[in-house]
């Protein structure tokens, strides 16, 4: 079993910075990949940003260029770092992790508003 405990979501204005830290707890060492999604009010749920234990990243177009994900292997936590937010990343944004089994775990979400 993993849980994860999301935190960092806030109101903010169009241009400024967010960072979103998920805390991983239980069977850590089973981690393969750990992500953050976003999902906005009647849309689905969508892939932001990905990192694979060995390192590798991949990112939404829309946050390409504007948002970094990492990690801290010291503090079980995983990071998106947000800047140049703008009204249309406004969503619930969840962390997720896929273990090595291929089992899914995911945390309560957390609300990221941008509006001035």
């Amino acid at each position: 079993q993993v849980q994860l405990v999301e935190s960092g979501g806030g109101l903010v204005q169009p241009g400024g910075s967010l960072r979103l830290s998920c805390v991983m707890s239980g069977s850590i060492f089973s981690i393969n990949v750990m992500g953050w999604y976003r999902q906005a009010p009647g849309k689905q749920r969508e892939l932001v940003a990905r990192i694979r234990s060995g390192g590798t990243t991949n990112y939404a177009d829309s946050v390409k260029g504007r948002f970094t994900i990492s990690r801290d292997n010291g503090r079980n936590t995983v990071y998106l770092q947000m800047n140049s937010l703008k009204p249309e990343d406004t969503a619930v944004y969840y962390c997720n992790v896929i273990t090595g089994w291929g089992r899914e775990y995911w945390g309560q979400g957390t609300q990221v508003t941008v509006s001035s």
